[in-house]
């Protein structure tokens, strides 16, 4: 099996690194000279890259050698957007999930450290540069990788990401408050494919014909299948993981270092995406500007899948543009100076030019991450501490908000009293 020991790339004084023993099970596609690093997001594995590997390398059939060659001179992507022949694609399980280790002390999980551990695999394939490739949790490692060493990166691809902390929660509303119920409750295979789908997917998306069979039904038989065989996630990995996001955070000098370093970036996002909202991706588009191209597609979270024609076209696109040392200012298409990409906060509430619309607003958004800070250290079942806060938000709402801040107090309680987390596996807060 293909493993990479991290404990041979950190050393004993990064106090980051206590990692000694901890490997990840990687796979490698292909043979050339372009060299694609994937790294998949939270609670994923490796072949949820398997549609752009397909694309990238003509086969989702991993190479039988552990040990690659070195870099060979770099070469043009072909001109028909498949670069079959020319790419060599690794993607790898991350720490805490698949059949990589899975360290006990959430302490061992930050994205600084998971980042880390793709350099080491670099290292250990011989690759001195990569196209770095991000989806979710595994954009969040990809802008820590590019920070660190963005003089081995070639183009960073983020898809579906969000600054971390808050940012990388879903909205409050009934819809994802009922899939959250759902999620904390499934106990099976059965019952977790159900949720999973909503999470990924667009309900226009699920619901399109494929032959006599809607999409929703095969994907769901696929889900069973895939959740079936590698098991549900430990609870050890889903909590390192969660603090991995829950601590990730981009400093103004890291973000700098990425801006600074001449290599095109794509940030690629589902707009309808309710797990990492497109909002905080638009921001980060920004803040990298010249280099950075925002590209809107119409679907959810797992766009990567369910879009799966343009994504693989914009990261043919991003990897012949890096080939041709495009330069950033070519490539972006972000205005100059902030304009319509930073939008206003995004509000759960109606914003209105009304005092009372103001606090309504304000105090929505004072219940969202209340619920989210619950949500992640595992105190949905905390009522008693519910119902004195939401009796004092009750108060506090304005007469014309009310009504909905009974309605969201009602809807919050009701999670609280029924959601458990006695279950975990996959990802609600997915890939």
């Amino acid at each position: 099996m293909p493993f990479c020991y991290v404990g041979s790339y950190q050393t004993s004084g990064d106090s980051e690194a206590n990692n000694n023993g901890t490997k990840i099970f990687y796979r490698t596609y292909g043979r050339g000279p372009i060299k694609v690093l994937m790294i998949i997001g939270f609670a994923g594995t490796h072949d949820s890259w398997h549609p752009q590997i397909k694309w990238l390398t003509g086969t989702v059939t991993p190479n039988d050698d552990q040990f690659m060659a070195v870099d060979l001179d770099a070469a043009e992507v072909g001109g028909d957007g498949n670069s079959e022949g020319r790419v060599e694609v690794c993607a790898f399980d991350n720490r805490g999930m698949g059949r990589s280790s899975v360290p006990t002390q959430k302490s061992a999980y930050t994205t600084r450290i998971m980042a880390k551990d793709a350099i080491a695999l670099m290292d250990h394939l011989g690759w001195r540069k990569a196209h770095v490739f991000g989806h979710s949790m595994g954009a969040m490692i990809s802008c820590k990788l590019a920070a660190l060493v963005p003089d081995r990166v070639l183009s960073l691809a983020l898809l579906n990401v969000t600054g971390g902390g808050y940012e990388c929660f879903p909205k409050l509303d009934r819809q994802t408050l009922s899939i959250a119920i759902r999620f904390f409750k499934a106990k099976t295979p059965e019952q977790r494919a159900a949720v999973d789908l909503e999470i990924h997917y667009t309900k226009e998306y699920l619901e399109e014909y494929v032959g006599p069979n809607t999409r929703k039904a095969i994907l769901y038989q696929e889900y069973v299948k895939g959740i079936s065989t590698s098991g549900m996630q430990s609870n050890h990995g889903f909590e390192g993981q969660i603090n991995a996001c829950w601590n990730h955070k981009m400093s103004q000098i890291e973000l700098e270092l990425i801006r600074s370093a001449g290599f095109l970036i794509s940030v690629i996002h589902g707009r309808d995406d309710i797990i990492a909202q497109l909002y905080h991706a638009k921001r980060l588009a920004e803040k990298l500007q010249p280099s950075a191209r925002m590209i809107e597609l119409h679907g959810g979270h797992l766009v990567s899948h369910e879009r799966t024609e343009e994504v693989n076209q914009a990261l043919s696109e991003l990897i012949k543009a890096s080939e041709k040392q495009m330069i950033p200012y070519d490539w972006t298409n972000l205005p100059t100076k902030s304009s319509g990409w930073v939008a206003t906060r995004i509000s759960l509430g109606s914003t209105t030019t009304s005092e009372a619309g103001s606090k309504f607003s304000f105090m929505v958004d004072i219940l969202e991450k209340l619920f989210l800070f619950l949500s992640i250290f595992g105190l949905f079942g905390s009522f008693q501490f519910a119902t004195p806060v939401m009796s004092v938000c009750k108060i506090l709402l304005p007469v014309d908000g009310i009504c909905r801040g009974r309605v969201l107090a009602r809807d919050f309680r009701a999670l609280m009293a029924s959601a458990h987390l006695s279950s975990h596996g996959g990802a609600f807060f997915h890939s």
